[in-house]
């Protein structure tokens, strides 16, 4: 156990120089007396609540609930307001600005006199920006999820956010619903605080968070509206005043098994293709190599047991009560670490020692899983000789061996512009190039590229989709995502033209151009790189530092493990 004269904050406060003089001077000008916070933990509240973020608009009343924790537990809070990132408002992608996030959260939590953080966070980008930058900058860290959003209903409906939005979308244009209906179903899909209660992206990364073992038990799936969420941050407050004194930093429990414990639940959970390149990413600051050759090898051995959408058919708050993502780790644990320490100071072992199922529809049991194989695939081949991935589980069966001929468009501007040829059949693979992590720029969510209306109309509802692109864990169909390289840098992507015949076959996990070497090598000297998007300010930093997907999307000069030197408080 530490010692008062050991926090981290006690070079700020604790001395007789003039700086401690100083400082001391200015937390009476913030309204606080010495005896309030000399010789006890300081933690930093980072809270990515905003007024355009409605997966965190509930996040102000939680920070005062982890507040209330804190000083229970003999702390002593601060509130440090950080980048809110809201996969709704922000263009052309938060994801352009996830490494933002990481640096500022890695940064504060150096240059501050903070001796351990609580992360608060859920939409899809912030959760891992949160992490990548606490595992940066290696202090005690607990991270609060926001909590899925309460179902959505329409007439009969149950309704699924993002994945029941493509739907009837889709019906719209198809001609089977109309105005009034859309109208009705913009005020029932989104009901409650929250992020989306499908098995997004951000639902995946918080029950990644979970299985890190960075969160409370059973934090990821509580619904942002439930009063267990309160009591959940409270009590997250209170943990982290005893990780301060027990010296247990995020350092220690993101480990090699940590990482490879959250790709089996990713693939168990039949997550967001978006958790593989968080995942690469998270793993990096830590130190740890992941790469697409892991996801590929555990999601041949781990079945898919969360019969959520849009793989599955229930939402997020039936997961809860079903028994959350305890009662699914439960179903695994031959293939976890329960050796391994979390936040609470026990194994996960220990955490899932009371975790039961409730519902063996909505959590499956291993001889009936929703899939015999992890939800997603990751492929090769001539087309991308640094892999893509499928979302397998969330593909029509008959599209997974399929080839045809390309329609290639240049950017999202082409596809919405030329996207209702029709020429284009069921059979056409439609291909968007220039939307990676450069040629996006940030890999915006194009990927679940539109089917044209005239085919929406004969009933057609997926066809193979092929992109540098990302797509929103809530989506569908069959599309091949994050090509890499990407056609931005001169990927084989970049060389495919209209009416060339492309493969995909994903039991073998082949992605594959039926174009010979030599007419490739023709096409390759015929191709100019594009020009910069970016001449200035942080856009232009971006460009110069961004991996590719198969990476991780970090910048190159972060995707390592290693400390800073601690700032000189004196």
């Amino acid at each position: 156990m530490k010692a008062p004269e050991e926090l981290r904050s006690h070079r700020w406060f604790g001395g007789g120089e003039l700086r401690d003089f100083s400082h001391r001077a200015r937390s009476r000008q913030l309204g606080y007396n010495p005896e309030e916070h000399l010789g006890k933990p300081v933690i930093g509240i980072l809270n990515t609540w905003s007024d355009i973020n409605p997966c965190h608009m509930h996040l102000r009343e939680r920070a005062e609930q982890v507040k209330r924790g804190v000083w229970q537990a003999g702390g002593f809070p601060l509130e440090f307001p950080v980048a809110t990132l809201s996969e709704t408002y922000q263009k052309p992608t938060p994801m352009l600005y996830r490494n933002l996030l990481a640096m500022e959260t890695e940064e504060i939590l150096r240059s501050y006199p903070i001796d351990g953080a609580v992360l608060m966070g859920g939409c899809d980008k912030t959760t891992p920006a949160l992490l990548m930058g606490a595992a940066s900058a290696g202090l005690p860290a607990i991270f609060v999820p926001a909590g899925p959003m309460l179902r959505g209903h329409w007439r009969d409906e149950v309704l699924g956010s993002g994945t029941d939005m493509w739907k009837y979308w889709d019906d719209k244009r198809a001609g089977l619903i109309g105005d009034a209906e859309l109208s009705e179903l913009e005020r029932g899909l989104a009901r409650s605080p929250g992020h989306c209660m499908t098995m997004g992206t951000a639902s995946t990364m918080t029950s990644a968070a979970e299985v890190l073992g960075v969160t409370l038990p059973g934090a990821a799936s509580i619904p942002a509206v439930d009063s267990a969420h309160h009591r959940m941050a409270a009590a997250s407050g209170a943990r982290i005043v005893d990780m301060v004194w027990e010296d247990l930093t995020i350092t220690q429990i993101l480990d090699e098994r940590a990482y490879s414990d959250a790709i089996t639940t990713v693939l168990a959970l039949g997550g967001s293709t978006n958790a593989v390149i968080h995942l690469i990413a998270m793993a990096g600051r830590s130190g740890i190599d992941v790469s697409l050759a892991d996801f590929d090898a555990i999601a041949r051995r781990v079945p898919v047991l969360a019969n959520i959408r849009p793989g599955g058919a229930w939402l997020m708050e039936d997961f809860y009560y079903a028994g959350g993502l305890p009662g699914l780790l439960s179903r695994l644990t031959d293939l976890l670490h329960p050796e391994r320490v979390t936040v609470t100071g026990r194994t996960l072992g220990e955490d899932l020692a009371a975790a039961r199922v409730h519902d063996d529809d909505v959590i499956r049991t291993r001889d009936n899983p929703v899939a015999a194989e992890g939800g997603v695939a990751v492929l090769h081949g001539n087309l991308a000789p640094s892999g893509a991935v499928v979302k397998h589980i969330a593909a029509e069966p008959h599209l997974l061996t399929h080839t045809g001929p390309a329609v290639v468009f240049e950017n999202y501007a082409d596809l919405k512009k030329r996207v209702e040829n029709p020429a284009i059949t069921a059979d056409s693979v439609l291909v968007l190039r220039g939307s990676g992590p450069l040629g996006g720029p940030g890999m915006p969510e194009y990927g679940m590229l539109p089917i044209p209306a005239h085919l929406l109309e004969q009933g057609v509802r997926d066809m193979v989709r092929i992109s540098d692109a990302r797509m929103s864990g809530t989506s569908y169909g069959a599309c091949v995502l994050h090509v890499a390289p990407e056609s931005h840098v001169g990927g084989p992507l970049a060389l495919v033209r209209d009416g060339d015949l492309i493969t995909l076959d994903v039991p073998s996990r082949v992605l594959r151009l039926e174009v010979s070497d030599a007419e490739l090598a023709r096409r390759r000297a015929e191709w100019t790189e594009p020009a910069p998007r970016f001449e200035r300010g942080y856009g232009a930093l971006y460009s110069d530092h961004i991996t590719q997907a198969d990476e991780g999307c970090d910048f190159d000069f972060l995707a390592r493990a290693g400390h800073n030197p601690e700032p000189d408080a004196r």
